[in-house]
């Protein structure tokens, strides 16, 4: 059982970009890629850093000054991050809107936390899933409004940090998630290093690559699924235009659910590639067949989940993948474009791929079923649902604020059945594995995946 941990909140203040004659009011309009997320949980996102040597001094007059000067620095690129949803009367479906003179900006929580800094960010064994609640900052969603990120730093003294990242589904994917974090951490290193050499940090310029693009006319959407998926969420909760979240079963303090890392290693992975190019079945289809580290990763967790599970021959197990779109529309989206643009294959994108406005409008029934299925976790439905969250391809090992790399990057999941990946920490090609089970299924899973790769 976890243990109990004393975690004190030294402060909540609100984040907000440098005044300017530049900073005015916006609004963001959603498109159908977002309002698709609009009512799930929002995604988490944990940094710890190693600092053996740190003093709640240090952390207090150097770490956060430092973490919320370059926030700041950073919302005055990605403005929307600082407002919130709303869903106004007189619109069809809701919009990000920001107003610098009503004290929009980013939740910070500072807080302290007396648990093992070693063990959370650690690769030894089960870690229950409770044991990280305690980092994870709340963000704010009303009936009317909800904000889209929320962070929390919290001091492990004499241990290291830890930066959660938490940010509202219909706003941000993975890759806009990244760009954002690598951003900040971008203006905090260059603060440090402005400093050191008593310069003015309105020098500092942001990479083009990081500069983000909030085009929404890029998006085309001749059909309006953006408003179909709005109203479908309407009628999903009979809740009119209340922002509030799809609620999730809470774990409870006992709970028996545990998170465990895996490693693929660049030659691990080869082996399988190896292997089913190999099969001579899979040859006749070696055209169609992509074999990148990402997709025999997600293969192999995938089958070793299934058995781990016991699953019938004749049952169904979904498993869920996201795949970035920017490249795959017409026209193709810039690699910087902000928000959401992923499809979950497996979830709705069969539902209404090819389909006109009028055939889509009859699919309520459908496109509700699947919504009460992700609801469910896929335990009441005709069979069982595995998400996978992350990509190998992110490269939030390399988020360094000033104080190093990170000794553990994680992305924070409690649903059993979720998988996360990320890259090996150490550079050699691998993929790091995260996996979300009951513990006697995490014994029999933690068997399968090591002993399948002998």
């Amino acid at each position: 059982m976890a243990e109990k941990h004393i975690v004190k909140i030294h402060s909540v203040s609100k984040i907000s970009p440098p005044s300017s004659d530049s900073v005015t009011a916006s609004t963001l309009p959603l498109t159908y890629f977002d309002t698709l997320w609009l009512k799930f949980p929002p995604s988490e996102r944990l940094f710890f850093y190693q600092i053996t040597d740190l003093t709640f001094d240090l952390f207090n007059s150097v770490i956060i000054p430092k973490l919320a000067d370059s926030l700041s620095l950073t919302l005055l690129h990605y403005l929307p991050l600082a407002g919130h949803i709303m869903w106004p009367a007189d619109s069809a479906k809701p919009a990000i809107y920001y107003f610098p003179d009503q004290n929009d900006g980013v939740s910070f929580t500072v807080a302290e936390s007396d648990a093992d800094f070693s063990h959370l960010s650690g690769n030894n064994g089960n870690r229950e899933a409770v044991e990280f609640h305690h980092l994870t900052p709340q963000l704010s969603i009303s009936d009317d409004k909800a904000e889209v990120v929320a962070i929390q730093i919290t001091l492990f003294p004499k241990q290291g940090f830890c930066i959660s990242v938490l940010t509202h589904h219909a706003v941000i994917d993975g890759i806009s998630k990244t760009m954002f974090e690598r951003s900040w951490a971008y203006f905090c290193k260059q603060l440090i290093q402005m400093q050191q050499q008593n310069l003015n940090n309105s020098s500092i310029l942001l990479p083009t690559e990081l500069i983000p693009c909030f085009d929404r006319t890029l998006i085309k959407d001749p059909e309006g699924l953006d408003v179909v998926y709005a109203n479908h969420w309407l009628a999903f909760q009979f809740d009119k235009r209340r922002l509030k979240l799809v609620s999730m079963p809470v774990l409870k303090a006992h709970s028996s659910v545990v998170r465990m890392s895996f490693e693929l290693t660049h030659e691990d992975i080869k082996k399988m590639r190896d292997k089913v190019q190999g099969n001579e079945v899979l040859k006749r289809h070696a055209k169609e067949l992509h074999l990148s580290s990402y997709v025999l990763t997600c293969a192999y967790v995938y089958v070793c989940l299934v058995k781990t599970m016991g699953v019938e021959g004749d049952a169904t197990v979904m498993l869920r993948v996201g795949a970035n779109c920017r490249s795959r529309l017409d026209p193709p989206l810039p690699v910087n474009y902000f928000g959401n643009c992923v499809s979950g294959h497996g979830m709705l994108s069969d539902l209404v791929k090819g389909l006109k406005r009028e055939v889509i409008e009859g699919s309520e029934e459908k496109i509700l079923f699947v919504l009460k299925y992700v609801k469910e976790g896929g335990g009441q439905a005709s069979g069982r649902l595995l998400a996978v969250a992350g990509s190998n391809r992110f490269d939030v090992s390399e988020s360094d604020f000033g104080w190093g790399k990170p000794k553990r990057a994680e992305i924070i999941l409690d649903r059993v059945g979720s998988i996360y990946l990320v890259e090996s920490r150490n550079g050699s090609g691998g993929v790091e594995v995260g996996v979300v089970l009951e513990k006697p299924q995490m014994e029999a899973f933690s068997s399968l995946f090591v002993n399948g790769l002998n």
